[in-house]
């Protein structure tokens, strides 16, 4: 059996378009969304946090390799890797949507960060929205 224990959702942009957030070079990386779960002491163990996040990305220059990461509590817990190409002859915005799975989250408020950030020098990508962080904290009976 599965029930709820906490969700959280956030969408600081809701359009192509809404945004424009360069997307800076590694190692530095920008937080796109942040959301808190709270997990009770009665489900401390034997949890799932199911996160998923939708960025609506655009390249500037070049062919743009883009690092997604997931923190919990500023630990790296998840990270997704795209390129994004910026030839006007070919797709230029593309959305990038991702789960992650977070497994026996201890007790406790739990912040979550989903960042970005160019893992290749010489080339630019920006974010243009849509930007949507969600995530869904359940216990396993």
């Amino acid at each position: 059996m599965v029930s709820i224990i906490d969700y959280q959702a956030t969408q600081p942009s809701r359009r192509v378009n809404s945004v424009n957030i360069a997307i800076p070079q590694s190692p530095i990386r920008s937080v796109l969304a942040t959301i808190r779960l709270t997990i009770p002491q009665s489900n401390a163990t034997n949890n799932r946090v199911q996160l998923i996040s939708s960025v609506g990305v655009r390249g500037v220059t070049g062919t743009s390799q883009l690092l997604f990461r997931i923190f919990r509590d500023g630990l790296e817990i998840f990270r997704f890797q795209v390129g994004v190409e910026s030839d006007p002859t070919s797709e230029v915005n593309y959305v990038e949507t991702f789960q992650a799975i977070d497994s026996n989250v201890s007790q406790g408020t739990h912040t979550y960060q989903v960042t970005v950030q160019n893992i290749t020098s010489g080339t630019e990508a920006t974010v243009v929205g849509p930007i949507s962080f969600s995530g869904l904290a359940v216990a396993l009976t």
